[in-house]
């Protein structure tokens, strides 16, 4: 008979010739454990989804309550249904800030095709822009964003219309022209290595956005509910854009995304062709009832205020010699290493000692750290511990070749 692991690999689609291949039997909290009963501790929160830990109470007693009363009855937008107002309406309170009306969808490379969509129709322009070294999303459309080109040649040929500026580059705001439909930009770049915006970064390319009336779209699908310290990254930086994108850690572990904006852009989808954008499972009401239950806990409970305590506590114990630099926004973490060559042993070693922690797409000198925020300090220090053990054995692997 064959093993889980053979059924894995002939018979569920692969993303790369190397998977991690743990075998999940169950999760709780800040732990996933595998079949043979090892715990890992999770650094990783899948990719920031699992901001409350995993199998969170609060989450999965509104998904329970939820499945008991009913799940899909029709494509989204033609059945008013309670989590989906519930959920906007508070949405919408904790924004204050005029984005009123949500658009729900299936996850986060969704929310970045509807945005480009929207973007295209409100404006009637075509052109979009996005940042060298920003990750959108998978899709036809969301990886035309994508400035490796190494890459997206091998999907070619792309979307037209794309174009990219620098992160952090004030001397390139003036490639956003009247002909610019939107800026689509994440407020903290992830997949470089986490970066975040220079001193009004942000703000000079809203101001630019508003002059040339393109549409500023933010991709917190990373960023979003607490990751960075506060509610939602824009307000950390002092920024309010047109559109903004949700989606990873909103449903509490469930699929789901939103995109948000003002009534008077989203409307666009209405109308000279109404149904501009339509999706049969977005807005499943057993994935918002867990976003609502999500939201609710996030911002009443005192999980949001703590993070950047957390962020300061890891820094300033995460000191080796082959440590370059911390970078973070928040539980939004980068560790850089001295040499490239040390990173998959660090990473290795961690999975092997039981912590989960990950790699960038565009950075490979550094490691991801995005832990639940419910993370205490005991568990912080277990994680340390074990990063500091990975890390003394990646430099002591290559001390004995020298």
């Amino acid at each position: 008979m064959l093993s889980h692991r053979q059924l894995f690999l002939a018979h569920v689609g692969q993303t790369s010739p190397l998977s991690l291949m743990l075998e999940v039997d169950r999760a709780e909290g800040m732990y996933i454990y595998d079949t043979d009963g090892k715990a890992y501790l999770d650094f990783n929160s899948g990719i920031s989804v699992s901001s409350l830990g995993h199998c969170h109470p609060y989450i999965t007693k509104a998904i329970h309550e939820q499945v008991d009363r009913y799940m899909h009855t029709m494509v989204y937008g033609e059945h008013i249904q309670s989590p989906q107002i519930q959920f906007s309406t508070l949405l919408t309170r904790v924004l204050n800030n005029g984005l009123d009306t949500v658009y729900f969808a299936n996850c986060g490379t969704e929310v970045v095709e509807i945005a480009m969509k929207l973007a295209k129709r409100y404006t009637r322009r075509y052109e979009i822009i996005s940042a060298t070294n920003a990750y959108h999303g998978s899709t036809a459309g969301a990886e035309a964003l994508r400035s490796d080109h190494e890459f997206t040649r091998a999907f070619a040929p792309n979307l037209p219309g794309i174009q990219h500026i620098r992160f952090n580059h004030f001397e390139d705001l003036h490639k956003i022209t009247t002909k610019t439909a939107a800026v689509i930009m994440e407020p903290v770049q992830a997949e470089a290595g986490v970066v975040p915006p220079e001193q009004d970064y942000l703000k000079a390319v809203e101001a630019r956005c508003k002059e040339v009336r393109a549409l500023f779209i933010l991709d917190e699908i990373q960023t979003g509910f607490g990751r960075t310290g506060y509610l939602f990254a824009h307000q950390k930086y002092g920024v309010v854009p047109d559109v903004l994108l949700l989606a990873k850690s909103m449903g509490g572990g469930m699929p789901v995304g939103a995109c948000v904006s003002r009534q008077e852009i989203l409307s666009a989808f209405t109308k000279k062709p109404s149904l501009g954008h339509i999706t049969t499972f977005g807005g499943h009401p057993v994935c918002v009832a867990a976003a609502h239950a999500m939201l609710t806990y996030i911002s009443t409970e005192s999980l949001v205020c703590h993070v950047q305590e957390k962020e300061a506590y890891l820094r300033r114990h995460l000191v080796h010699p082959i440590i370059k630099e911390v970078r973070s926004s928040g539980l939004m973490m980068a560790v850089e290493l001295t040499k490239r060559k040390y990173l998959k042993h660090v990473v290795a070693k961690a999975f092997e000692l039981g912590l989960l922690i990950d790699y960038f797409l565009f950075n490979d000198r550094c490691f991801r750290m995005a832990p639940p925020l419910i993370i205490e300090q005991a568990e912080m220090d277990k994680g340390i511990g074990i990063l500091l053990e990975a890390m003394d054995f990646a430099s002591n692997q290559y001390r004995k070749l020298e």
